[in-house]
């Protein structure tokens, strides 16, 4: 599961994304490995497992990751292939969510590739660019389905409709993710066409360093603007991270954010709101040799949890034993957990929960 960083030219997407590849968050130092030149996986930042580690005292702890991508910035014409774009829409297609970065701040040192600092019109360039590409898709997808469809074929026919109304949105310059699917057969369809505005998004309003806690006029029109996205808005100052990232030490971090109004760097909080836009939470396991956070998809079951740490406990799940991450802090330890009698045993059906404290029992 990937989240791609998305915005025009010189809006500080590359800036974010070292920002995040050096993210010394709270304490511990979260590291980052490049898979290709602009594929970064994260750690997630986790009090939780900080906590887990001072109870169980492990020989090591994995965190929970997330992947982020740096996409090339996007120009006007991208959708008819100008500047980088088919890479561009290749790379974003490949991802599962959307971290859209608007430039707010003003700054007559940092050209802005339209002249001016505007988040509303750089915003729309970008939906502009990404709902014709989808619209192109749409329309090849329909010249295949019309014919089906006419015939009489019934889930030819379910097809189009949903077409029919993804298509009548992108014409209104709505994104593909404001139409919501009629039922199973729906979501599945809207699953295979891997539309690009279909994907969730995170807008990152950057700001100056003055603006970092509270935003600006900038934030505030794009808060109004996407009010009805159901999507979140976040404010970050890009090069307030950068400069925090470049201190040695964690008291040093600390002082520069105190002296900015924040109790955490704003990597940390977009690190966690990718996580979530994702549709992703973690369970933990905790014994001697590790404490680690695994990362499901939310909705998983017991036997899905399981197959993320080894197919065969998937294959082979019998039941799991689970204790919740409050009950687990709150007794101190697995014992004593199972003592105040907060220890479940769950089968096949169960569904996982955010922070569970997990062993599975399996036979292959």
């Amino acid at each position: 599961m990937k989240a791609g960083i998305v915005g025009l030219p010189n809006v500080g997407k590359s800036t974010l994304f070292n920002c995040l590849s050096n993210a010394k968050a709270q304490s511990a130092n979260f590291p980052f490995c490049t898979i290709e030149p602009n594929i970064g996986v994260v750690n997630v930042p986790d009090p939780r497992i900080n906590k887990l580690e001072e109870l169980v005292k492990p020989e090591r702890v994995q965190m929970a990751t997330v992947d982020i991508v740096d996409i090339a910035g996007l120009v006007k014409g991208a959708s008819k292939g100008e500047g980088l774009g088919n890479q561009f829409l290749g790379n974003i297609r490949e991802c599962n969510a959307i971290i859209h970065v608007l430039r707010c701040f003003d700054n007559d040192n940092i050209v802005h590739v339209d002249g001016n600092v505007n988040p509303i019109r750089d915003k729309e360039t970008i939906d502009i660019e990404l709902q014709l590409k989808d619209l192109e898709t749409v329309e090849k997808r329909l010249e295949k389905v019309n014919r089906a469809a006419k015939t009489g074929n019934k889930e030819a026919q379910t097809e189009k409709a949903l077409l029919d109304r993804i298509r009548e949105a992108l014409l209104q310059a709505k994104s593909a993710r404001t139409i919501t699917p009629q039922g199973n057969d729906e979501e599945v369809l809207m699953e295979s066409f891997q539309l690009i505005t279909a994907k969730p998004v995170l807008y990152v309003c950057n700001v100056d360093e003055n603006s970092a806690v509270n935003g600006n006029k900038y934030v505030d029109q794009v808060r109004e603007l996407v009010k009805d996205e159901d999507a979140e808005v976040i404010i970050l100052s890009v090069g307030a991270e950068a400069d925090i990232t470049e201190l040695e030490s964690y008291e040093e971090r600390q002082v520069f954010l105190e002296d900015m109004g924040l109790t955490e760097p704003g990597a940390s909080v977009l690190i966690r709101a990718a996580y979530k836009l994702l549709k992703q939470q973690t369970y933990f396991t905790a014994g001697v040799k590790e404490v680690r956070a695994w990362t499901i998809n939310i909705g998983a079951t017991a036997p899905q949890a399981a197959g993320v740490i080894h197919t065969d406990f998937e294959k082979g799940f019998i039941r799991a034993e689970v204790i919740s991450y409050e009950d687990y802090v709150q007794y101190g330890s697995e014992a004593k957990a199972k003592e105040a009698g907060k220890f479940k045993v769950e089968g096949k059906e169960y569904i996982v929960k955010d922070g569970d404290v997990m062993h599975f029992r399996f036979n292959v």
